[in-house]
C-alpha cells in the first residue's frame, strides 16, 4: 500500500534524517511506477477489447451482406431452374458425359437458340455474377469463415479442402463393392485375372479410391489416386495408383505429363474401374498388361494437331519395371525353388542400362462428328520395350480401337443412346532361352504371340437404365510356355449386364459371365456390383 496517513516528528540527528528521506523517496518512486504500470495495462486491455469488438462487428456485417447476396441469387436461380424443367444432361449423368468438343447434341451456328438454351445462358451469367459479388464484397480473412457460415454445400461440385491464391485441391472418394457366385471355386486363379475384378464367391471389395486433383499454380495441375482393396482374407492393401503433374500453359498445343500414371494405350487401359461399363477387365487387356494395366512412372508429351477435326498424338516414356509393366521388365513370380519366372522362363532383375530398356508408348486418336446424332472416335497405339527373360529380349504390343455413339436429338437426360466400343491387340513377346526350366522342360529362345479383341454395346433405353453386352476372344501360338500360365491359351467370354444409376453418385450393376477356355473349361458366374461416390470426381475424357 502506497501513501502516508500521518507524519510524526521525533528528534533525530542529521545523518539519520537523510536516511529517512532517501527511504521515503524510493518508496514513493516505486509506488508511482506501479500505479503507472497498472494504468498502462488497463489501457492495453481496453484497446484490445475495442479492436476485437470492431473486428467482430465487421465480420458480422460481411456475413450478413454475403448471405443477402447468396439468398437473392439462389432465389433467381431456383426460379430459372423451375422454368427450365429438367437440369442438364451433363449435371445428371456424368457416367455418360462426353467432352464438349465431342458432343453430338449441339445446335449449329445458324440455328437460333431455344428457350432452354437462353435460360441456361442466363443461369450461367447469374452464377458468374455470384462469384464476382462474393469476391468483391468479402475481405480476405473473413471470406473463408463467411463462406462456411452462410453458403450451403453443393454435393454435385468437387469438395475443395484447401485454397491458396490460384492453387486449390478437390477431393473425392469412390467405392466399388462386389457380390456374387461362380462355378469356379477360386475365381481369381484363372477366371477373374484383373486386379479390380471380383476375386471370390460372396463379397469382395477391390477398389476404394481416394482421388485428389487441383491447380498447383498458373502453370501446373496435379492429380493423385490412392486405392485401397481387400484380399481374399479381407486384409487391406494400399497402392499409389497415380500421382502426376500436367502442364497448363505450354505453347503450340503441347501438354506434358510427369509422374506415375496409366499409359495412353487404347480406350480402357487409362480408365479407372468406376468408368468401366462392365464389372471386370477385358481378357485381352489383362493378357497384354497384366492385372494392374500398363502404368508406371515416367513422362508423356501430347500434341493437339491443327486440323478441322480433333486429332491428338501422344508419346509416353515409362520406366517399365515391375508388375505394373507386365509384358516388359517384369521379374514375374518365384517358383517352388525360389527362382523368379515369367512365361516359364527364369528372369534377370537387371537394372536400367540405357534408353533401350525404357518403355515407349505412342498413340494417335481422332474424333469425327459423323452427323448431329453420331460421333466416331478412332485410335491406334503401341508399346515397345525390353523384358527380363534375356539380355536382349524385347516385347511389342500393338492395338487399334474404335468408339461410336448415337444419341437422340430429343434426348432426355442423355437418353436414349446407343454406343459401341471395340479394341484389338497383338502381342509379340521375345522370350529368352532357359535350359534350367523343368516344366515342360528346357525352353528355347522364341517369340510368343498372342492376339485377341473385345467388343461391347451399350443401350441406354430410358433415363438411368443401361443394358450392355460384351463378347471377347483371345488366343496364342503353341510356343513353349508354362502350361499352368492362366494368361495364355485360347479363351472366350460373353457378358450381358444391366446397370441402374439411381443418381450421378451411385450405381447398381448385375452381370452374368459365360467363360469357355482351353485350361478352364466352361464356367458360369453372376456378379452384382454397387458403387457410391462422395464428392465429385474429375472429368474424364470422351
Amino acid at each position: 500500500m502506497c501513501g502516508l496517513n500521518a507524519v510524526v516528528y521525533v528528534p533525530v540527528d542529521r545523518r539519520r534524517k537523510m536516511k529517512i528521506y532517501k527511504i521515503i523517496g524510493w518508496s514513493s518512486a516505486l509506488c508511482l511506477s506501479a500505479t503507472l504500470l497498472r494504468a498502462q495495462e488497463t489501457n492495453e486491455v481496453e484497446l484490445l477489447r475495442r479492436q476485437l469488438k470492431d473486428a467482430t462487428e465487421n465480420f458480422d456485417k460481411v456475413v450478413r451482406e454475403q448471405r443477402q447476396i447468396i439468398d437473392s441469387l439462389n432465389k433467381r436461380l431456383d426460379a430459372l431452374s423451375q422454368s427450365q424443367g429438367q437440369i442438364t444432361n451433363a449435371q445428371q449423368q456424368p457416367m455418360l458425359a462426353t467432352s464438349p468438343s465431342a458432343s453430338t447434341n449441339q445446335p449449329s451456328a445458324s440455328t437460333p437458340p431455344t428457350n432452354d438454351q437462353a435460360t441456361a445462358a442466363e443461369k450461367a451469367k447469374l452464377e458468374e455474377q455470384l462469384a464476382k459479388d462474393l469476391a468483391a464484397n468479402a475481405e480476405p480473412a473473413p471470406a473463408k469463415s463467411a463462406t462456411a457460415a452462410g453458403k450451403s454445400i453443393d454435393l454435385s461440385q468437387p469438395l475443395t479442402i484447401a485454397r491458396a491464391g490460384s492453387a486449390y485441391m478437390n477431393i473425392s472418394f469412390d467405392t466399388l463393392m462386389d457380390f456374387g457366385w461362380s462355378t469356379a471355386r477360386d475365381p481369381s486363379a484363372q477366371l477373374q485375372l484383373g486386379d479390380h475384378d471380383p476375386i471370390k464367391r460372396g463379397f469382395s471389395l477391390r477398389n476404394a479410391e481416394l482421388a485428389v486433383d487441383g491447380a498447383v499454380d498458373p502453370y501446373f495441375k496435379g492429380f493423385g489416386n490412392i486405392v485401397l482393396k481387400l484380399d481374399q482374407n479381407n486384409q487391406t492393401s494400399v497402392e499409389l495408383e497415380e500421382a502426376y503433374l500436367v502442364t497448363t500453359s505450354l505453347p503450340h498445343n503441347l501438354q506434358l505429363k510427369a509422374g506415375q500414371f496409366f499409359a495412353a494405350f487404347g480406350r480402357q487401359n487409362p480408365q479407372h474401374p468406376h468408368q468401366w461399363a462392365f464389372v471386370d477387365d477385358p481378357i485381352i487387356l489383362t493378357r497384354a498388361f497384366g492385372p494392374d494395366g500398363l502404368r508406371s512412372i515416367g513422362t508423356q508429351l501430347s500434341y493437339l494437331l491443327p486440323l478441322p477435326f480433333y486429332t491428338e498424338a501422344f508419346l509416353g516414356v515409362l520406366d517399365g519395371q515391375g508388375g505394373t509393366s507386365f509384358s516388359f521388365r517384369n521379374p514375374g513370380d518365384p517358383d517352388v525353388t525360389g527362382v523368379s519366372r515369367f512365361r516359364g522362363r527364369a528372369t534377370f532383375d537387371r537394372s536400367l542400362r540405357g534408353p533401350q530398356d525404357l518403355v515407349y508408348v505412342p498413340r494417335l486418336a481422332s474424333s469425327f462428328e459423323v452427323t448431329e446424332q453420331q460421333t466416331l472416335v478412332l485410335g491406334a497405339s503401341g508399346a515397345f520395350g525390353s523384358n527380363e527373360t534375356g539380355p536382349h529380349s524385347r516385347s511389342e504390343v500393338y492395338g487399334v480401337d474404335a468408339y461410336w455413339k448415337w444419341k437422340s436429338l430429343n434426348a432426355n437426360e442423355g437418353f436414349p443412346f446407343v454406343s459401341f466400343q471395340t479394341e484389338g491387340l497383338f502381342i509379340r513377346y521375345g522370350a529368352g532361352a532357359d535350359p534350367t526350366a523343368t516344366l515342360p522342360g528346357p525352353l528355347p529362345a522364341e517369340n510368343l504371340h498372342d492376339w485377341g479383341m473385345y467388343s461391347q454395346v451399350l443401350w441406354g433405353f430410358k433415363p438411368h437404365w443401361v443394358a450392355g453386352l460384351r463378347g471377347e476372344y483371345v488366343n496364342g501360338d503353341a510356343g513353349a510356355f508354362d502350361p499352368f500360365d492362366p494368361f495364355r491359351g485360347e479363351r472366350t467370354r460373353v457378358s450381358p449386364n444391366m446397370t441402374w444409376f439411381p443418381s450421378e453418385f451411385s450405381k447398381i450393376r448385375l452381370q452374368y459371365n459365360f467363360d469357355n477356355g482351353e485350361f478352364i473349361g466352361q464356367q458360369h458366374s453372376v456378379w452384382m456390383q454397387v458403387e457410391f461416390l462422395l464428392g465429385a470426381h474429375g472429368a474424364h475424357k470422351f
